[in-house]
């Protein structure tokens, strides 16, 4: 946008469009949380006598950075409550970013 708008222009077209990403995001981090939690229960499969194998225990890291997200997200939105620590979004990127690569090892 800095490209083709001037500064100013740039700055409401991005405001503009953040309107409506404030929107969407907050009722669709819940949906993901709540599908989440039940292909959790659908997936996770018995623990067998050797204890979790390798893919239960990737899901588990998984199941439980992206219900820190949900929680986090869920609180700030709708609750109006600040994070306590890691009040920047680095930390939140970090999780979705080894949700990810955990999602790419789990099928290797």
């Amino acid at each position: 946008m800095g490209q083709s708008l001037e500064a100013d222009e740039a700055k409401k077209a991005r405001e503009a469009i953040m309107k409506h990403v404030r929107k969407v995001v907050p009722p669709a981090l819940i949906v993901t949380v709540l599908t989440g939690i039940y292909m959790f229960t659908q997936v996770f499969g018995e623990i067998g006598e050797d204890g979790l194998n390798r893919f239960q225990i990737l899901l588990s890291i998984k199941a439980f950075l992206g219900l820190w997200l949900g929680i986090r997200g869920f609180n700030q939105v709708y609750l109006k409550i600040d994070p306590l620590l890691f009040k920047s979004h680095k930390l939140p990127f970090i999780f979705v970013i080894i949700i990810i690569a955990l999602s790419q090892f789990m099928h290797m």
